[in-house]
């Protein structure tokens, strides 16, 4: 099947909706009017969107769903190094740029995620070993500023917004992480090496920074690391403009605590905040973006309406309280269909269930979550 255009789904889509679908944990089927990027325009931000690896684009009912809901793609893997960067000296833009042509056909726009991930076990393994030789430094600089430059350039205006860094606090100790090998020779000022080299790179993109900061009281160390870093690029005048905010909500088990965000009460206390955390971002003149979005859901009930209503709850609770902020441009999801999502290998449920972190079920149907977030675009203040 080939590509599916807007005008084909909007034809199909209008047959369909009248159908509808049935069943508690279900929701309506949208209509054009009613798709998620619409919904978001229609209060002034500049939309809605998902992530993708360009395997799922051979997937019809796949891209169906793409095409239907979004107007901004930004890949879930194939900008990051470990796919990108084979070995030092070559690159492998196949993947990236298949996704990059298709988002062109389809009118839609594309983020780029990520230019550098400085965690242990996020990039290739031959980086981990490279010989920085004697002036490990100025290799370490080399290094980086290559990768960035050769990127950006190759995408030029073709990508709109890169996540420059991504997860640099450690979010135990609030600092800068120095663990993986160019931290280990840069410190800190790798964050300004890799802003000024996508801003020489890329003069006209959005830089951001990304990270899955928690709402929750023992976290207030990570919240304050952050907004240590922001603060510094700020008075350090890095070309950055933009906080992302990974937003992976919901309660966490064992051995996935690093990347989730809160809990699933976020009550008023966690509430407040929260809001305190994201007034202090504002207020040093970022703007903010949902990067990320998706629902954890370990230690959530097995009866899939419960289970679905709930989830449906604390989007609406979250994107609620995002959406009160004029500074918020966009919301990404990572991930639109529960059986592609990455939380399916990451921290397995208890009973064995498969996972339903998405806004659409593995059928490709429309679930509450995918409800949630609608009436929460509809219910936002205007923006301007």
């Amino acid at each position: 099947m080939g590509d599916i255009t807007r005008r084909a789904w909007m034809e199909m889509a209008v047959a369909g909706a009248a159908a509808g679908v049935t069943g508690e944990s279900k929701a309506a089927v949208p209509s054009p009017s009613d798709s998620l990027h619409v919904l978001s325009q229609a209060k002034g931000m500049m939309g809605f969107g998902s992530c993708v690896n360009a395997g799922m684009l051979t997937n019809p009912d796949y891209r169906d769903v793409l095409v239907r809901e979004c107007n901004i793609l930004v890949p879930e893997n194939d900008l990051k190094w470990t796919v990108l960067r084979p070995n030092p000296d070559d690159f492998n833009f196949g993947r990236a740029d298949m996704l990059v042509s298709w988002a062109e056909r389809n009118g839609m726009k594309m983020r780029g995620h990520n230019l550098l991930w400085p965690r242990i076990g996020r990039n290739p393994k031959w980086l981990d070993d490279y010989d920085f030789g004697s002036r490990p430094a100025t290799e370490a600089e080399r290094l980086l500023r290559e990768h960035i430059t050769t990127v950006c350039r190759r995408y030029g205006t073709r990508i709109f917004s890169w996540d420059v860094v991504n997860e640099a606090v450690n979010p135990r100790t609030g600092k800068v992480r120095d663990e993986m090998a160019i931290g280990k020779y840069l410190g800190g000022a790798m964050i300004d090496i890799a802003f000024d080299a996508a801003h020489q790179a890329a003069p006209g993109a959005q830089l951001a920074y990304n990270d899955f900061v928690k709402w929750s009281a023992d976290d207030a160390v990570q919240r304050e690391g952050v907004l240590e870093l922001l603060a510094r690029l700020k008075s350090s005048h890095a070309p950055i403009q933009l906080l992302g905010v990974e937003s992976h909500i919901g309660t966490v088990g064992a051995g996935n605590n690093d990347n989730v965000m809160g809990t699933q009460t976020f009550d008023a206390r966690e509430q407040a905040s929260w809001k305190s955390f994201l007034d202090s971002v504002v207020a040093m003149g970022y703007r903010l973006a949902i990067t990320e979005f998706d629902v954890s859901e370990i230690g959530t009930p097995a009866d899939i309406p419960t289970r679905d209503r709930g989830m449906a709850d604390l989007t609406r609770r979250y994107l609620d309280a995002m959406l009160r902020y004029p500074e918020l441009e966009y919301v990404m999801c990572w991930g639109l269909v529960d059986r592609f999502s990455w939380l399916q290998s990451r921290a397995p449920r208890a009973d064995g269930l498969p996972k339903r972190p998405a806004p659409y079920d593995g059928d490709y149907q429309p679930k509450l979550i995918r409800q949630a977030m609608a009436d929460a675009f509809r219910a936002a203040p205007m923006r301007g």
